[in-house]
């Protein structure tokens, strides 16, 4: 059965208020999710020995690659927090919010203490100009245990 092409181009009427909120959940969720990995990047930042955001700017690629490795651990705890925040778009940007703190303290402390135990030199390893194996260690460490506490938070 067919349906009439008036019928089939017909629009809710609730249409235009549903995509103009469900623009400004996606704006308010990117502001969220972008002011997280600011602050993802400042803890692994502070948190390294080491000036990461200057290294990275020299262009020292052990550097570069913990940085990267920080950031996407990072957003895999952003995005799987978002993704299991409440339906309610104010419930859901307060438990987005509170579950990517949580992550991102407990991703730091966790690479922190796997770096401590495997007696890696970060701060010697990050800042060589040539590419250090153990940097690969730091960076699977970051990515592991970003993955780690993405799925923790779901």
């Amino acid at each position: 059965m067919t349906l009439p092409a008036s019928t089939a181009l017909a629009l809710s009427d609730t249409f235009g208020t549903d995509l103009v909120r469900g623009i400004g959940a996606i704006l308010l969720y990117a502001v969220v999710g972008l002011l997280l990995m600011l602050l993802g990047f400042y803890a692994i930042d502070w948190s390294t020995p080491g000036k990461l955001s200057e290294l990275v700017r020299r262009g020292l690629p052990n550097a570069v690659l913990v940085t990267a490795s920080g950031l996407l651990s990072m957003a895999f705890i952003i995005v799987v927090a978002i993704f299991n925040s409440a339906s309610d778009l104010t419930e859901g940007l307060i438990t987005s919010l509170v579950y990517g703190l949580v992550g991102i303290i407990a991703q730091v402390a966790a690479v922190r203490l796997l770096e401590w135990s495997t007696r890696i030199d970060v701060r010697s390893t990050i800042e060589g100009e040539k590419f250090a194996p153990a940097s690969l260690v730091v960076a699977a460490a970051h990515l592991a245990l970003g993955l780690v506490v993405a799925v923790a938070i779901s």
